[in-house]
């Protein structure tokens, strides 16, 4: 019984439109993924750049302070657009996620009443049996 109800639960999963959001989520997680690639990738240039490249006069630390501030707000920017990716991207798969599991409560639905509607079929049956019997 449980691989029959398997395949009932599915054989009624909207396919459809989890294939239609595929393309949406693959491309969310493509999104998400470059973003925190790209923003190691530049972290990792920009300190390349800083070990290679001696100031021509020291800085002073007033300056120091401001070009840490610029990297920091770069960074934050960078965390901050990672985050509307990820927000977007979880928001999707919330949405999958609560379609499927309405179908699978619907199914749930459906089965619970095909187990009476056979339980009171049975009953009949028995009942038509024994009285066939008994004549």
């Amino acid at each position: 019984m449980a691989a029959g109800t398997l395949f009932t639960v599915l054989a009624n999963i909207p396919w459809g439109q989890v294939v239609e959001n595929a393309p949406k989520v693959a491309e969310g997680a493509a999104k998400l993924w470059g973003s925190v690639t790209r923003r190691r990738q530049s972290a990792e240039q920009a300190a390349a750049t800083e070990a290679e490249t001696p100031p021509a006069r020291p800085l002073t630390e007033a300056e120091q302070l401001r070009q840490q501030v610029q990297r920091l707000e770069g960074a934050v920017r960078d965390i901050e657009a990672q985050m509307q990716a990820s927000t977007e991207l979880i928001k999707s798969l919330a949405e999958q996620n609560t379609q499927l599991i309405a179908r699978i409560e619907m199914n749930r639905v459906r089965l619970q009443r095909l187990k009476w509607l056979t339980v009171g079929l049975a009953a009949g049956l028995a009942a038509t049996v024994v009285h066939l019997i008994a004549r």
